[in-house]
This record gives C-alpha cells, sequence and structure tokens, in this order.
C-alpha cells in the first residue's frame, strides 16, 4: 500500500529541495574568492566570467582554498541528482491511461533517472581536480535531461486529466534547453573572452531553468495527487 507520504507529499519535499539548491548555490556564490583561469585576480563571483561548475573547486584559479563554495555547490548539486532520481522514479504513476503514454513515461524516467546520477556525478568531480572527468557529465547531464524532456511533453499534452499549463512550462523549458544545447555544442568557445562570458552566462541560466521547471512540476504532481485521492474517495 503507497503512504500518502509517498503518493503526495514526497513532491513537496522535492519542490523544497528546489528551494534549498537555489539559496544555497546563492550563498556558494556570495562567498566564493572569484578568480577565473583567464584573470585569476579577480574577485568574488561573477555572472558573465566563472562557470557554475567553477563554484565546485577545491581550490581557485589563484590557489587560495575554496571550501565552504565547495562544499555548498556539491552538497546542493547532488541533492538535485538525488532529487531528480526520486521525482522521475514516481512521475510516471500519473499516465497510465494508454499503453503509448505510459510507455513513453517510463522511457522519459529512465533518461530523467540517467540525468540524476550525472549530476550526482558533476558534484563528486571537482573541477580543479579531475576536468576531463567533469565536462563530459555536464555534456551528458543536459543531453539525456534533453530526451527526458522530449519523452514527457508529448505526454502532458496529450493527458486530458494533467493540468496543461505543465505541459506549457515543460515546453518553455525545452526551448530553454535547447537554446543552451546549441550553445553548448556550436556555441563560440570557451578560449576567447566572448565565449567565456556567453558559455558562462548560459550555464547559470539553465541551472536554475533545470530546478525551476522541477520545482513547478513536483508542486504540478503534489496538487494532482491531492486531487486524484479526494476523487477516488468519493
Amino acid at each position: 500500500m503507497v503512504t500518502k507520504f509517498l503518493r503526495q507529499d514526497i513532491f513537496i519535499v522535492i519542490a523544497l529541495f528546489c528551494l534549498l539548491f537555489v539559496g544555497l548555490t546563492t550563498l556558494a556564490r556570495a562567498v566564493d574568492p572569484g578568480g577565473t583561469l583567464t584573470n585569476p585576480t579577480t574577485v568574488g563571483d561573477s555572472v558573465s566570467d566563472i562557470f557554475f561548475s567553477d563554484l565546485g573547486r577545491t581550490l581557485t584559479p589563484q590557489g587560495q582554498p575554496n571550501p565552504i563554495a565547495a562544499w555548498l555547490f556539491t552538497f546542493s548539486l547532488a541533492s538535485i541528482g538525488v532529487v531528480l532520481i526520486v521525482f522521475f522514479i514516481l512521475f510516471p504513476r500519473f499516465f497510465t491511461r494508454t499503453w503509448a503514454d505510459a510507455s513513453l513515461a517510463w522511457l522519459g524516467s529512465l533518461a530523467g533517472i540517467a540525468a540524476g546520477v550525472c549530476f550526482i556525478g558533476i558534484a563528486l568531480t571537482s573541477a580543479n581536480l579531475d576536468t576531463d572527468q567533469t565536462s563530459p557529465l555536464i555534456y551528458w547531464a543536459f543531453v539525456i535531461l534533453a530526451a527526458a524532456t522530449a519523452l514527457y511533453l508529448p505526454v502532458l499534452s496529450r493527458d486530458r486529466r494533467y493540468p496543461k499549463r505543465y505541459a506549457l512550462v515543460l515546453g518553455v523549458f525545452a526551448a530553454i534547453l535547447a537554446v543552451y544545447l546549441y550553445l553548448l555544442f556550436f556555441g563560440p568557445h570557451t578560449k576567447i573572452f566572448a565565449g567565456v562570458t556567453i558559455q558562462a552566462t548560459s550555464q547559470k541560466i539553465i541551472a536554475y531553468a533545470s530546478v525551476t521547471s522541477i520545482f513547478i512540476q513536483s508542486l504540478g504532481a503534489y496538487f494532482e495527487a491531492r486531487r486524484r485521492y479526494r476523487w477516488n474517495k468519493r
């Protein structure tokens, strides 16, 4: 028997962890000593010059210890990875009306779970200790997340029982993610100044857009689970 917590309240917990991610990474950016590979002498965080993943550095480009920002970044990103896994395990149960939608939902969830694992891997791999491992994980995380989004979008759009506003939110996120992937693969290289600005800024935008999307979808799942439970009790 599914408990009330697993049926609906877990989605509130997921939403709270999304808010925690925003709070902790904002704090990490505030305490980060700063410095970039091209200009190690800069002080503090910069939206356009410092990559979001650079918060995970245990050492700045100047060689300064960065334990607080690195821990906050690691914990918050690993938590979001776990949250994604839990969310995508539970989300398919809303879409069982047709075999096609149920199949797409489970395929989308498998992709979402894999993306969550990638985010955990990014969190546990310090940017200054293992750059070769970190970069492929960032690519894989967002490519797989794009696959999960593409699989779920028709499911949310077609299901008459599920509020259409959440399909709209997912569609907006899919558009933002598509732009980011284009910049990631075909945008200017980070060896030039304009490339650093574009790639660093877009990385921050997609990170918060991803968490915002999961936050909204989690609230939607909570309210939908509560509505269906009340309807079934009548």
